[in-house]
Parts: C-alpha cells; structure tokens; sequence
C-alpha cells in the first residue's frame, strides 16, 4: 500500500504542477499515468491480506495461501500493462483521434479487467467469509478482516465503474461526434475525477489504516485456528509434490478439479501442534482459562 499510495500521490502532485503548465506535454503524460497507475497498486495490499487469512484459516483456504498474492499480482501486472499503455498512447495523441480512441479503449479495457480481478477477489472472500460461519469458526478477527475486505474491494470497484464509464464515453464520442447527456456530465467537470477517483482511493487507504490486519492476524504465519476455535502453531502450507511439479502447477490445479489437493491437511491432527497461549487475536473465543483446562485435559504444550 506504500508503494501504491506514493504513486497515486504523486500523480495528483503532477497534476497540480501540470495545472499551471497546460502546454507541457511531458507533465500531463506522468500525472495520467501515474493517476491510473496507483489504484492497481494500491490493490495488492488487500491481496496479500486474504493470503494471510488463508494462512490462518487453511482448511477454508480455496487457493494455496502462498500463492495468492502472485496469483493476483499476475493479473494486476496486465492491468497495469494495459493502463501504462492506454494513458501514453492518450497523452500523446496531440489531437489525433484514432490514438485518443485507441488509448480510450486501453484504459476502459484496463479498468474492465480490474474490476474482474476484484469481483473475483470479492468471491474468493465470501467463499471463506461463508465456509467460516458453517464451521462455526466465524470469530470477530475473521469478521472485521472480512468486513474490511468488502469494504476496500468495493472501493476500488466503484472507482473501476466510473473510469470505464468515463473512457467508453469518449470513444462514444470520438465515433459519433456528439457530447450531450452523460458526456457533458463526467467529461467537462472535473468533481466527477475528484468524487470517483480521488475519494474512493483516499478512503480506501484510511480504512486499512483504521482497521489494519496487523491487529487482526497473527504475525507468525503457522499460526493457525483450530475447528475448535483455539490458535496453535502449525508447520504452515506445506506442498507434498515435487519442485518440478509446483513449478508446472503451482496452484495445485490440477488436484483441486480432482477433489484431492497435494497439500497437508495438518489441522486434523489439532493434537500435535502446540497451543498460543495467550489467544491474543480471539480473546473473547479463547481465555487463557480455557486453555488452562484444555491442557490439564490434553497434556498438551503451549508456547507463548
């Protein structure tokens, strides 16, 4: 999210220069590139909060934890591929019309795709959000983190709308050579930028602050939370098959269709991996009164 927050800062830097340089072409070129270029960014910070849900919830996991973030960041490298390429061809067109058209249609075809990739992040989400509560495992850590999940996803979908929105409407009027209604609207005032584009991304950015994973999730990704709502320190996702094969597969695949994934199910055997005993992250689920009679019943281990 840092890495996503200086670029789409700096894009509205550039763009504030740019206000006083209306003929530098070189300032307007960065600041659309850099605008369009940060919420992408921005993105693979949720991404790799759900592959840190996973790693503490694996039996809900519907993807190798560990290959989540990459699974994503794939994606988002043609989005930003297809932005980059969109925006440059656009701020260069110096009038031209089938380049304006062209860098249009990149940009809407961006923004189509990323709004995809987050409509598939959001199911992936609710999927675990929904195997939780089945199991009954749906504590108030999960919750929030969920929560926190739709929430920023739903951000960066409405500013994905309004931008496809915004460029299929200039295509429309590159090819039908009239602005009235919903041209008139979004293309000639600038709040619409400010409302649909710069909000969504600054709200964004204070609700993951507000509600940061950091207090939500264990720090240590083998820790895990049993079915019976106690965290304990696992060996982590562990792949059974051979390095060449998850080079070939490594989203398992092929085992998921199947219905026989390669991973170990470790969090079976709840019995041998040993207990935190100070239930930091669900201290309302688990006292450490309950882990006190866990342990004289069990004999088992604990580590702090």
């Amino acid at each position: 999210m840092c890495w996503g927050g200086a670029v789409f800062m700096s894009g509205w830097i550039v763009r504030c220069v740019a206000s006083y340089s209306l003929a530098n072409l070189d300032l307007y070129i960065a600041q659309t590139v850099l605008v369009l270029a940060g919420p992408p960014i921005y993105s693979a910070a949720e991404y790799n909060v759900l592959g840190r849900l996973m790693h503490y919830l694996p039996m809900h996991a519907s993807l190798n934890p560990n290959r989540v973030l990459y699974f994503f960041i794939y994606l988002g490298a043609a989005v930003e591929s297809l932005t980059a390429a969109g925006a440059t061809r656009l701020s260069a067109a110096k009038g031209d019309n089938s380049k304006v058209r062209s860098g249009s249609t990149l940009i809407a075809s961006a923004v189509v795709l990323q709004a995809g990739v987050e409509a598939l992040f959001m199911a992936m989400v609710a999927l675990l959000h929904y195997r939780c509560a089945r199991a009954n495992m749906l504590t108030s850590n999960v919750r929030n983190v969920c929560l926190m999940l739709y929430g920023t996803s739903t951000l960066v979908l409405l500013r994905c709308i309004f931008r496809a929105v915004e460029n299929f409407t200039l295509v429309d009027v590159l090819t039908s050579s009239t602005c009235d209604g919903m041209c008139k609207a979004i293309l000639r005032h600038e709040w619409y930028l400010y409302a649909f584009e710069a909000a969504p991304m600054v709200l964004y950015t204070f609700w993951l602050n507000i509600m940061h994973p950091g207090r939500l999730l264990p720090q240590q990704r083998n820790t895990f939370l049993d079915y019976d709502k106690v965290e304990r320190v696992g060996p982590g996702w562990t792949d059974r098959r051979s390095q060449w094969m998850t080079f070939v597969d490594p989203y398992d695949l092929y085992g998921i269709m199947r219905g026989r994934p390669a991973h170990e199910e470790f969090w079976l055997r709840p019995d041998d991996w040993p207990i935190v005993a100070d239930g930091t992250w669900v201290q309302e689920m688990v006292t450490n009164e309950t882990i006190a009679v866990k342990q004289a019943n069990r004999n088992e281990p604990t580590i702090s």
